[in-house]
Order: structure tokens, then C-alpha cells, then sequence
């Protein structure tokens, strides 16, 4: 399967790639935790469809630890004993900040109440600018058929500055 364009190969999506890695940049020097970006932007991945995206946020968490239970739960993390409750806010964030078309009400007030009770203000930027960041990747992703399976972790690491 190939995809359907190039976006590594084209000069204009390379320099968009590269401040998209740059945005993404200052999100990951956030003290939002690691393992909850990446948990986060699996699961936007995972409700979007997009392959590459959820390729590489599983590899990059089991690169930096994760365990495999966790990383198979995640879909179905609201059954899951093995998030903290932390981590639930930030998943459900997650899940209704990505389905914004299925409640037009956007992420309720419940969801904010219980990632304002675990995250600081610097934490919760990062959060909804990771949310954001992740699902734009995955459309982008989605759009251009980008196939998974080939990401290695740190192979976009060239494109920071």
C-alpha cells in the first residue's frame, strides 16, 4: 500500500513538517507527562482511523517504557484498572475534543472539572494544544492514505530545529 502522495518528499509539506515537529517540540518540553501525550495522541489516532499516527505513538511509548497492557487498553481505557485517574481526564479530553462533530457541545464540563482537579495551567495548555496538534497529524495522515507500519522511533528527529 502506498499512500496517495508524498508528504516527505515535497518541498512545501517539508517545510510544513517542520514546524509542525517544532510546534509538537514545545508541547513534549511541557510538564505534562510523557506517557500521557502519548497516550493521548494514541487514542485521537485510533478514533480518527489513522494508521501511521497510531504506528508511531505506539512505538514511541513502548520505546519510552510503556507497557504493552497499557498500550492495548487504551482503546478501551474507560474498562481499563490501569490508568490513573489522571490519565483518564487527559483520555477523555482526549476522545471529546476529537469528536467534536458527535456533541456539538464540545468537551464537557465534567471532562474540564476532572483534568482541571489533576493538571496545572501549563499542563492543560499542552494538553488541548496536544489534542489539537494530534488530530490536524492524523488528518493530514488520513487524507493522503500515509500506510503504518514503517515508523521507527526518532526517525522525524531531524526535523527540529
Amino acid at each position: 500500500m502506498n499512500a496517495r502522495l508524498n508528504m516527505f518528499d515535497n518541498e512545501i509539506a517539508a517545510k510544513f513538517g517542520k514546524r509542525f515537529a517544532n510546534a509538537a517540540m514545545v508541547i513534549n518540553q511541557a510538564s505534562l507527562p510523557k506517557a500521557t501525550q502519548e497516550l493521548v495522541s494514541l487514542r485521537a489516532s485510533q478514533i480518527n482511523g489513522c494508521g501511521f499516527c497510531t504506528d508511531m505513538h505506539t512505538k514511541d511509548a513502548a520505546a519510552a517504557g510503556e507497557t504493552s497492557v497499557r498500550l492495548h487498553l487504551v482503546a478501551a481505557w474507560r474498562e481499563a484498572t490501569v490508568f490513573t485517574e489522571a490519565e483518564r481526564a487527559a483520555l477523555a479530553l482526549a476522545e471529546e475534543g476529537t469528536r467534536l462533530a458527535d456533541a456539538h457541545h464540545g468537551v464537557s464540563d465534567e471532562t474540564w472539572a476532572e483534568v482541571r482537579k489533576h493538571y496545572d495551567d501549563d499542563q492543560t495548555v499542552a494538553l488541548v494544544c496536544l489534542v489539537a496538534l494530534i488530530n490536524a497529524a492524523n488528518r493530514m495522515n488520513v487524507i493522503v492514505r500515509n500506510p503504518a507500519g514503517s515508523y521507527q522511533p526518532g526517525m522525524f528527529a531531524a526535523m527540529l530545529d
